[in-house]
Parts: structure tokens; sequence; C-alpha cells
């Protein structure tokens, strides 16, 4: 399956923000990763992205990529309309498969993606993040350690810093792309629990003329658990502060918290008073997580390992993402 430097040789799929944001990082930082090729609708996108990183095999056709022999694995960063039938092309193909979230858009997709990969037996790993960044993992081994006892009130959110154009933010994106991974983080945080029961209320706040149009910039969701543990999600895709992702769990014998805003650990003491730098963008926040992710993700495939995020926790976060649109629609809680 690998080559003579027995690197794992990759082709990505989908040369967008988030595209060019992994390409960059497998070229200069992933080790036993080979970026080989890069493949966009969009021509233009992979040449530019090629010419960056020095990549000599393009294409405008997903497909030819996938069929291409001499890859071993795929990062898909297309449009989330687009995951499911990609993943489950490239597993057919035989190619280890890295999904940005969210996995599929629907639950029948997303049991077609995990039959695809398990009938294949090939990897099928999921972006959430979160999972690789370390602040987060300590959280999630103390919560494993019975440090904090039994968890009760998690809490997970999510503010992006700017929301630019809406006009071409597709519907139901604030659960489908962006709390999605904070329902991921719940369950993280949650081990061997199980969501019995969904209520999330949402609205346009930051650009209520979009509101008719289907945008939703605001939301705040509870999840029941089937050990009694309460959670809630929020998510505001416009903090003027910066980029914030934080997580909390409050347990029967403690608390752990993870996350911040902040840039470093530096703070400035000036006569205005104390300040510190804020990041402005989720590869900035979170690039030692993205760059862990693709680590492990290569590891998996070299080593014959399970994922830590895998399709089944996909498809676990999607149903509740799913829950909140019908949740939000009926006005009333969804029972899982």
């Amino acid at each position: 399956m690998t080559n003579q430097t027995n690197n794992i040789r990759v082709g990505l799929i989908g040369a967008g923000r988030m595209g060019s944001f992994h390409a960059r990082l497998l070229r200069h930082f992933v080790k036993g990763a080979d970026l080989v090729a890069i493949a966009d609708p969009n021509l233009s996108n992979a040449q530019k992205l090629a010419k960056e990183l020095v990549i000599s095999t393009i294409y405008d056709k997903p497909e030819n990529l996938i069929n291409n022999p001499n890859i071993d694995a795929v990062v898909i960063a297309v449009p989330a309309r687009f995951h499911a039938q990609t993943a489950i092309q490239a597993a057919q193909a035989g190619k280890a498969v890295f999904c940005e979230k969210p996995m599929a858009l629907t639950l029948e997709d997303a049991d077609n993606v995990i039959a695809a990969a398990e009938k294949a037996n090939v990897v099928l790993q999921v972006g959430f993040n979160r999972r690789f960044a370390a602040g987060f993992l300590a959280a999630h081994n103390e919560i494993l350690a019975g440090n904090i006892g039994s968890p009760q009130l998690i809490r997970s959110l999510t503010r992006d810093p700017k929301l630019n154009d809406p006009a071409p933010i597709p519907q139901w994106t604030i659960y489908y792309e962006t709390l999605i991974h904070d329902f991921d983080t719940i369950l993280y945080f949650n081990p061997n629990a199980k969501p019995i029961s969904v209520y999330a209320v949402a609205d346009a706040l930051v650009r209520p003329d979009y509101k008719e149009k289907g945008l939703l910039d605001t939301s705040v969701v509870t999840i029941r658990f089937d050990n009694g543990a309460i959670a809630t999600a929020e998510a505001n895709f416009q903090a003027l502060y910066g980029y914030d992702v934080r997580a909390e769990v409050f347990g029967s014998k403690g608390m752990v918290t993870a996350g911040d805003a902040r840039q470093n650990n530096m703070l400035r003491f000036t006569k205005d008073g104390v300040s510190y730098d804020t990041c402005r963008m989720d590869t900035e926040l979170l690039k030692d997580a993205y760059q862990a992710e693709l680590t492990s993700f290569i590891d998996c495939i070299k080593y014959r390992k399970k994922t830590l995020v895998g399709g089944k926790e996909a498809k676990a976060a999607l149903a509740i993402a799913l829950a909140c649109i019908e949740s939000v629609k009926t006005g009333q809680a969804v029972n899982l």
C-alpha cells in the first residue's frame, strides 16, 4: 500500500480554505505523509494550491484522484453535501478516508459510509479536531480517571469571530457544521452515556435581515443523557473579540474546563488594565489539533490502528444535529 519511502501517499479532494490548510499541514508538518495529488472541480483552486506546494498531479474530477492507484488515502474537504458520496467512492476504491465533518447529512448516508469503509477494510476518520486539542484531551482523561466523579452538567460553545457574507451559507449550517463540533465534544466528555432528548432554540441575531432566507446564526441546545447528565451547547457566528471555543464538565467530585480564545499565555499590563491577544481563525486557535488529527490518521493507516474518532462517533453527533433541526421546526424537545 505504501511507496518506497514507507510514507502514506495522500490525495486532497477540495482545495478551498480548509482543504488548503490541510494540504499545508500534510506537506510540511505531518510526519509519514506525502501529499501527491489535489482535486477540485474548480481547477484553478487546485492549480493555485499545487503551485504553492509543488504538487505535480491535479484533477478537476475527484473520481480521477480516487481511482489513481498510486494514492493510499484521501482527505475530503469538499462542501458538506458531497462528503458522504465522496467518502463512499474512496472507500470502495480501497483508499483510507479522512473526511471533514459532517460525515453525512442523513443517518442513512452515515450508515452507508460506515458500511463502505468496513466492507473495504479501510481506515475512516472524521475531522472532529477538538478531541486532539491538548486541553480537551486532558479533560477527557480526567473524566475517564474518575477525578471529577459522575458528569452532571456539561457545556460546550463555539463562537466564530466574524460573519461575512451570509448569502452562500446553507440552511442549518449552525447544526451541521458548527455545533456538530460541540455535540461531539459533549459526547466525548460523557463517555458511555447516551443522549435521550434534545431541545434547540435558534435565531438570526447577527444578521436578522437574512432570517427569512433561512439563516440561523445563534443557537442554544439542551441535551439530556441516560446517566442523568444535562448538557448545553451554544453557538454564535460573530464574537467580535475573537474565535472562542471552550468546554466545561461539572461532576459529583469536581470540575474540568478546556479551551481558550487567547493566542498564548502572555498578559499585557498597562494603564488601561490587563489584556491579551485573541485568535481570529479556527486554523490559528486549533492548529496543533488539526496537525495532531492528521498525524493520527496517518499513524492509523501505517500501523492498522483504530481511529480515535470514526464513523460511529460521527453518526452519533449527526443524530443530535438532526434532532436540533426537528426541534427548531416543531418547537418541541425531540426524543432520541
